[in-house]
C-alpha cells in the first residue's frame, strides 16, 4: 500500500492501530511508547545432497541428518552469540525433505524466522545463520544455499511515537479506567506489518485484551477465539480517540 502511494493519495497526519491480546484483561489496553513488537525476517536454508537407496547411505551424501543438525545447531545463535540483555528469537518452522520410504532424497529444505529490536542484532543474526549453515553442511560434504525474506520483504520494529503514545494513553485511560491500562508492557517478538505505517508517520499501535487463553485460546492457534465482549470497549477507543485528535 506504501509503495503504491497510500500516504500521497491520502496525506495524514499520524497513524494507530489496535490488535487483541489474549492474556491481557478483557477490555484492558497496553500503551507504551518506543517498540511494542519486534521486526520480522524469514530464511529458507537449502541443503543439497546426493539421493541413493536407503539401504545404501554410504553411496551417497544425507541431507536430512546434516539438516538435523543444522536445527539443532542454529538454536545456540540467540543463547551462545548474543547478548544476554538483548531481546531476540529463532524459530524453525517448517522441515521438507523426502517423498518415499526407500530414498535418501537428494535435498533438504528448512525455512524460519528470526525477530529482535535492534538492527544491529538483525545484522548479527542474518550473519550468523548464513556462516553457520554453510560451515556445518561443508562439514558433511553437503552444500547450502540460504536465502533471506525469499516470499517477503520482512518488517521493521513497531515502532511507537512518544507525543501519539500518550495521547492514547490519556484517550484509553478515558474508555477503561487507570487500572484498565497497562503502561510499559514488555514488548512482544512477534511482528506487525503496521509498523511499515508507522516507519512514514507517527502513530501508535496499542493492544487491547482479549482474556485469558485457557484451552490454548492463543494468537495463530487453531483454538483461537476472539472475545466478542471486547468489540464496544474497542469501538469506544476509535470514537474517543477520533474527538480528541479532530477536535477544534
Amino acid at each position: 500500500m506504501i509503495e503504491e502511494g497510500l500516504f500521497k493519495q491520502f496525506p495524514v497526519d499520524s497513524v494507530y492501530g489496535m490488535h487483541n491480546f489474549p492474556d491481557l484483561p478483557e477490555g484492558h489496553f497496553a500503551i507504551k511508547a518506543g517498540a511494542m513488537m519486534a521486526s520480522f525476517n524469514c530464511f529458507k536454508i537449502t541443503v543439497a545432497g546426493q539421493a541413493t537407496h536407503a539401504a545404501m547411505p554410504h553411496l551417497g551424501k544425507d541431507p536430512i541428518v546434516a539438516t538435523a543438525h543444522l536445527i539443532t545447531a542454529l538454536q545456540t545463535i540467540i543463547s551462545r552469540t548474543v547478548d544476554p540483555a538483548q531481546a531476540a528469537v529463532l524459530s524453525v518452522t517448517q522441515i521438507r525433505a523426502g517423498n518415499t520410504w526407500n530414498a535418501i532424497p537428494e535435498s533438504a529444505q528448512l525455512k524460519g524466522t528470526f525477530r529482535c529490536f535492534s538492527p544491529i542484532i538483525e545484522k548479527q543474526l542474518q550473519s550468523a545463520i548464513s556462516g553457520l549453515a554453510t560451515t556445518l553442511c561443508k562439514s558433511f560434504g553437503l552444500k547450502a544455499t540460504i536465502e533471506f525474506n525469499p516470499e517477503n520483504p520482512g518488517y521493521p520494529v513497531t515502532w511507537n511515537d512518544d507525543q501519539a503514545a500518550q495521547l492514547c494513553t490519556q484517550v484509553a485511560t478515558t474508555i477503561a479506567g487507570k487500572n484498565g491500562v497497562e503502561l510499559n508492557p514488555e514488548p512482544s517478538l512477534g511482528a506487525e506489518d503496521f509498523a511499515f505505517m508507522l516507519k512514514e508517520k507517527p502513530g501508535c499501535y496499542i493492544w487491547i485484551g482479549n482474556g485469558p487463553s485457557t484451552g490454548s485460546c492463543l494468537l495463530h492457534n487453531p483454538h483461537y477465539d476472539f472475545n466478542d465482549a471486547i468489540l464496544p470497549v474497542g469501538a469506544a477507543y476509535w470514537v474517543k480517540l477520533t474527538e480528541t485528535l479532530l477536535a477544534p
